[in-house]
């Protein structure tokens, strides 16, 4: 899973969406004329994407701050605003009406494809606003107390090294109880039309509250800055600034955040609903099917990716098998997962265990990474464990990428919470997901893209992403890793997680199924522990069609891979196939397949 910033406005989404759309064909070009006239309305239309994104930034300075954008980091927008949306609604309608009065004709290759990406996210992004998820700002899986904890903890994104760096976070942190306003205006939107979050999920939020809101500014995760100024500063900076940032913290962002916390308890809870498919809210299965079709890319209902599932769920269960007759183990498929859920030789015996195994996998990995990738990332990489105030929600492994200028690496979060749950056996194939060569490899070349526009470079689409993630992690034997049968059923495990989450996702959101049933059934068809299995479905109610996207993708990507293995027989090179389908950073999946299919067709002669 990919670690984003939790406000994006509609303008920022028009880039970070996706959808399906025509695959795109190189057409000849006739004459020297037309020619010059298509250079002409490609460079028209590079110079307007540029533009586009530089008012993108200043309309959302949070997503500048998380590319390594310093320009706007004393900036917090009141992204909950009704003036906020109608302003990203009118910013998305213009730019989508000044690309296309342009239009495709006569444009081939990557400037179609951008034209193509932009004009189908913005309709996306428009056809998006009629179902109000504005009303739903707060779920356990992040909400303004968590994300600006993050930010202003002093080791995100914001930066903390010069007095400036800290007078920027000053701007920004005093606004937020503007920010909380809105989001509780926002909230009561919601208890009147209906649109509420399930009880279940919320309350998770209070006690995440409790465990950021503290007495003392100085006992506060907002006071690491403070703690570690740098010894540089002058004495009067450190002393204006300690005092400024104790007055913030204790009278503006801690007052806002109990202010939230106390309505979400004694307001909010009694009006959310039982129920916890999107389906059960106004509108809701339409709602749904938008969601999927833009988190896949696809045109997918959900009782399709549904029975896919089942489809992937069964086979997965056929290759298990075959692990469990490989150590010859004795009993049922659901005995095995019982075991190497409960088998205390699969255990670390500690967070500095875990995170070394992490560390020394990077190595290993790396010996064997030339004999599958000629295309690599310039940028660092290092791991840390996820936050404590975060981590009983978190997922297992997060990735946030590195700063466009190179002075943030890029991060792999591993989750330490209950540490018994944590399996060596799932360590391979996580890291494979999350860092290398999964999303660092993914994310990291796709910033370092040249000649593509920016809304390509940072934004993407999740059945793209996820999708190469999950691919990712079926190098491993290529790459050095799953040399055991345990270690290989680690990955089989979460490729039958991804599997599940087809059914489990289009379950909760379009079959009626209850949290309780999707927990059943992830305990029933893996080896996933009660924490784990609870933490999944609570994340698939909080954020609908989200988990169809890694299947989804990947089960495409594996499909082009053989496609171009049997078309080219000896002649195929996994080196070139990988650079293939990196180096024009997310697409659509239809856009992948035609892109692919061009290369095949080039490889053939």
């Amino acid at each position: 899973m990919t670690l984003r910033p939790l406000v994006l406005s509609a303008a920022l989404l028009t880039a970070l969406a996706g959808c399906a759309g025509k695959p795109v064909a190189e057409a000849p070009v006739p004459t020297a004329a037309p020619q010059a006239a298509t250079q002409d309305k490609a460079a028209q239309l590079d110079a307007l994407y540029a533009q586009y994104w530089e008012e993108a930034l200043q309309l959302n300075p949070v997503q500048a701050t998380f590319q390594g954008d310093p320009r706007y980091n004393d900036q917090l927008p009141d992204f909950y605003s009704t003036q906020f949306r109608q302003q990203s609604h009118d910013f998305t309608q213009r730019w989508l009406d000044q690309i296309q009065a342009i239009g495709p004709d006569g444009l081939t290759g990557q400037d179609l494809v951008s034209y193509q990406i932009f004009v189908r996210d913005a309709k996306n992004s428009l056809e998006g606003e009629q179902y109000p998820g504005w009303m739903l700002p707060v779920d356990q899986m992040g909400s303004i107390a968590t994300f600006t904890a993050q930010l202003g903890a002093g080791t995100g994104a914001q930066p903390f090294k010069t007095v400036k760096d800290y007078d920027n976070w000053l701007a920004r942190g005093n606004r937020i109880p503007v920010l909380v306003d809105s989001i509780i205006t926002d909230m009561r939107a919601g208890m009147q039309a209906g649109v509420v979050q399930p009880r279940a999920l919320m309350i998770k939020v209070v006690p995440q509250y409790d465990a950021i809101i503290k007495a003392k500014p100085e006992d506060s995760v907002f006071w690491g800055p403070i703690a570690k100024m740098p010894k540089d500063f002058s004495d009067a900076d450190k002393a204006r600034l300690t005092a400024a940032y104790r007055d913030m913290i204790g009278q503006q962002i801690m007052p806002s955040f109990r202010k939230l916390r106390d309505f979400i308890a004694t307001d909010y809870l009694p009006a959310t609903r039982d129920t916890v498919g999107m389906d059960k809210l106004p509108n809701g299965a339409a709602w749904y099917a938008f969601n999927v079709r833009t988190t896949t890319t696809t045109d997918l209902s959900p009782a399709q990716i549904h029975q896919i599932g089942l489809d992937e769920v069964a086979r997965i269960h056929g290759e298990i098998r075959g692990v469990m007759q490989q150590v010859g183990f004795k009993g049922s498929l659901q005995d095995f997962f019982k075991s190497m859920r409960t088998s205390k030789k699969f255990e670390f015996k500690s967070e500095d265990a875990l995170l070394a195994y992490f560390r020394s996998l990077e190595a290993r990995i790396n010996a064997r990474v030339p004999s599958q990738f000629s295309l690599l990332p310039k940028a660092g990489f290092e791991i840390r464990p996820v936050e404590a105030f975060r981590a009983k929600s978190a997922a297992g492994g997060e990735y946030q990428g590195p700063s466009e200028d190179g002075t943030r690496p890029g991060i792999f979060y591993v989750n330490t919470y209950d540490l018994p749950s944590r399996k060596q056996w799932d360590a391979e194939d996580l890291f494979l997901h999350e860092a290398i060569p999964g999303h660092h490899f993914q994310i990291a070349l796709q910033q370092e893209l040249q000649g593509v526009p920016a809304f390509r470079r940072f934004g993407g689409n999740t059945a793209y992403a996820e999708g190469w993630g999950l691919y990712a992690e079926s190098l491993g034997k290529d790459l050095g890793v799953y040399e055991t049968p345990y270690d290989y059923f680690g990955y089989l495990q979460n490729e039958l997680w991804r599997a599940i989450r087809l059914v489990t996702d289009t379950g909760l959101h379009s079959k009626g199924w209850t949290r309780e049933q999707v927990i059943k059934y992830m305990l029933d068809n893996s080896a996933a522990g009660e924490t784990d299995a609870t933490a999944e479905a609570e994340r698939y109610i909080a954020w609908p069609s989200q988990a169809t996207a890694y299947k989804i993708g990947e089960l495409k990507i594996q499909a082009l891979k053989n496609k171009a293995r049997a078309a080219l027989g000896d002649g195929f090179d996994p080196r070139e196939f990988h650079a293939e389908v990196l180096k024009d950073g997310p697409v659509p999946l239809s856009v992948l397949e035609d892109k692919i299919d061009r290369w095949i067709a080039t490889k053939k002669g």
